[in-house]
């Protein structure tokens, strides 16, 4: 294919995925937004820094293969040939789940659809997950639960441009994905958040609960809306079932009370209620500040308990939407590398599933494993007597995003072998025993799905560099080299993405409507989309839920303490989150200079109060010490801050891990880690002679 001078695509990092166009001009690719709907014109500071990760120092353009402890250059073969033989040594001796697969949010749906394929069917092996399970799943266990089907935005994102009152429940898009704000500007925002983050200085109201009682305040604002008259009785009665269950639930949660688990005034709840109740337009958007706790998804239940009361989804100008956080956040969970999915959004332990995607990939149904073990469970069992030996990570970073991160860092030392896909060398690929170059987003052709379950075109400006191959080739070469034909294992983007859409349809998020060619023609396509003709679907749930008798379910949820407290050894909380200039583990950002200017280093925000007992000035090097370890930030002393909480962002890599201090605690339906609650104490670094 040759290279083009410009191309119309989209920027690779979060969800919202900005319409750009890019460049190539004699010193070097240049970007500029396009007037695409989720961003009309606007790109935040790492869009506009994108073209600089294609031509970074240390871009890894050979196969690498450990000899006596050093990562060495080999040719594409002798990779392989490694990978293979250890992947069938250990499945000899072990069992075909000896053999881990490990990928990620920023595949594209390509990508993610034939990693699942090539685990479930190359290796044979159930033990398949992928950092995802790290950023929506509780939202993804409540919609489901709720509404019959998960899909981040079930309305398009140009819909929020007419809302009057919009509540955020743990988001904070001006720092996450500024130009999402633009749609925004006309609505009162309501922002729950133990931080006075970017968005919330923007809010008309701002609640401040401790780290881990979102669920308490949410049934407070479900008791004042009971009390205060404000439910809309006839939708309850039309579109929903089990209030009362829920209702009863929410009595037990009166103001007051809410405020003394809380922290939120009496008034201040109230005053929630009354702006969404009385707006003509409302919605209520949950992020990772309500999903990243041991009861998530009981969490985000009770944030769809509310909006439900209230009357919201399913109504033109109104609505619950969960704000999806990576590129293909949506696309990567519906097409087979979570543990417990094939494509199309298809449960793995349903008959019926199966016998659709073993017919389309040409096997019996019995051949497919069952559930594998979730993200972090999967990370934890690595190296142990009945855990996977091996691992091979696409597209993710543990050794800095996984919680636990020192024993997740041991677990990936006992493994026999460590295999990264990646195109620079991020701290996991350091440590890897193979490490394979692949392309990137300007260099690869596919599609991604965004926060609205729009299906994007990724396009291609250049070639890779070296002998960076892209991911489909990687997994082409390993299958074969495992015995399987070739032919089952597709190179090109646009024939992976046709058997896909045959994989996907029927299933909950059918793609079998979105071809290559209707979206190079610029339409935009929405799934579900269950045949050419159909136009997609931009706005569910408008005519009914997706739940077999159309309701809606209310969800008679309660709330609990996080798994760890305060401690007279840890008397405080850590929460992390992300900054403005830097994205996911750091791995791209953190190699672009810009970027890595405005956000150079770990930093802890704290109270000045808290600074002072601890000792601490703005500017000094801190240590923060959780019962797992501990993480070397610069103190910024903020004073919006919370006297009990100090926040950490989990970008930056070695002593400055966020994830030093968040430990093991996992939701026990979607399994999702409680990043947001770490019990800690604060002293100064003491700086050696």
């Amino acid at each position: 294919m040759p290279e083009l001078r410009t191309v119309a695509t989209h920027c690779p990092y979060c969800a919202l995925q900005c319409g750009t166009q890019l460049t190539r001009e004699r010193r070097g690719v240049s970007v500029r937004p396009t007037d695409f709907p989720v961003n009309r014109g606007g790109l935040c500071q790492k869009g506009w820094t994108a073209p600089a990760l294609l031509d970074v120092a240390d871009r890894l353009q050979h196969p690498l293969v450990r000899r006596d402890g050093v990562l060495t250059p080999v040719d594409w073969d002798t990779a392989l040939g490694v990978v293979a033989d250890g992947v069938r040594r250990l499945r000899d001796e072990h069992g075909p789940d000896a053999v881990g697969v490990f990928g990620g949010g920023g595949l594209t749906n390509e990508k993610a659809y034939l990693l699942g394929k090539f685990a479930r069917l190359a290796l044979g092996t159930s033990q398949i997950d992928y950092n995802g399970r790290f950023c929506m799943s509780s939202a993804a266990a409540a919609g489901n639960a709720a509404f019959g089907v998960d899909r981040g935005l079930p309305f398009p994102v140009t819909d929020l441009g007419g809302a009057d009152v919009v509540l955020l429940a743990g988001a904070n898009p001006a720092e996450t994905m500024p130009p999402l704000m633009q749609h925004l500007r006309s609505a009162q925002l309501i922002v729950i958040d133990p931080r006075r983050t970017a968005t919330a200085e923007r809010a008309a109201l701002h609640l401040q609960p401790a780290p881990g009682t979102d669920l308490a305040l949410v049934l407070g604002l479900l008791h004042v809306a009971v009390v205060d008259g404000w439910t809309d009785e006839d939708y309850i009665a039309a579109r929903t079932t089990g209030f009362e269950a829920t209702r009863q639930r929410a009595m037990t949660w009166w103001p007051e009370r809410v405020e003394r688990v809380t922290g939120v005034p009496v008034s201040a709840q109230r005053q929630a209620v009354r702006m969404l109740a009385e707006a003509g337009s409302g919605y209520v958007l949950t992020g990772r500040g309500a999903e990243q706790h041991s009861k998530g998804t009981d969490t985000v239940a009770g944030f769809i308990d509310l909006a439900l009361a209230l009357g919201l989804p399913g109504r033109i100008g109104s609505g619950y939407g969960c704000l999806t956080g990576q590129g293909n956040g949506q696309g990567g969970r519906e097409h087979g590398q979570k543990a417990d999915q094939l494509p199309g959004y298809r449960m793995i332990d349903d008959p019926r599933a199966r016998e659709h995607v073993a017919g389309v990939w040409g096997v019996p149904p019995e051949v497919l494993p069952g559930p594998g073990r979730s993200a972090y469970e999967l990370l934890d069992a690595l190296g142990t007597a009945n855990g996977p030996r091996a691992l091979l990570v696409f597209g993710s970073n543990p050794v800095v995003s996984a919680p636990n991160a020192a024993h997740i860092g041991d677990r990936l030392s006992t493994l026999d072998l460590l295999v990264v896909a990646d195109f620079v060398p991020s701290e996991t690929a350091r440590i890897a025993d193979v490490v394979l170059p692949v392309t990137q987003w300007a260099e690869e052709e596919g599609t991604m799905t965004n926060l609205e379950g729009r299906v994007l075109r990724r396009r291609r400006l250049q070639v890779p560099p070296g002998h960076a191959r892209s991911d489909l080739e990687v997994l082409h070469g390993l299958a074969v080299r495992l015995g399987e034909p070739g032919h089952r294992y597709p190179t090109g983007p646009r024939e992976v993405f046709d058997e896909l859409r045959r994989a996907s349809a029927g299933g909950k998020a059918d793609y079998s409507g979105i071809s290559y060619e209707r979206l190079d023609a610029g339409e935009a396509l929405h799934w579900p989309c269950p045949d050419t003709e159909h136009p997609g679907t931009p706005r569910l749930f408008l005519d009914s839920f997706a739940h077999s008798d159309g309701l809606a379910r209310f969800a008679a949820v309660e709330h609990r303490d996080p798994a760890e407290g305060p401690q007279e050894a840890f008397p405080l909380t850590a929460t992390t989150g992300r900054v403005l200039a830097q994205y996911q583990s750091g791995a791209q950002t953190r190699r672009v200079a810009e970027l890595n200017e405005a956000a150079p280093e770990a930093f802890v925000e704290i109270h000045p109060d808290t600074a002072h007992r601890a000792g601490l000035a703005d500017g000094v090097l801190a240590r923060v010490i959780s019962p797992r370890g501990s993480a070397l930030a610069r103190v910024r002393v903020v004073a919006t801050m919370r006297t009990d909480t100090v926040f950490l962002p989990f970008h930056f890599p070695g002593t400055g891990r966020a994830n030093l201090l968040t430990g093991d605690a996992l939701d026990p339906r979607s399994r999702m880690p409680e990043f947001k609650v770490s019990s800690v104490r604060i002293e100064p670094e003491v700086i050696a002679g």
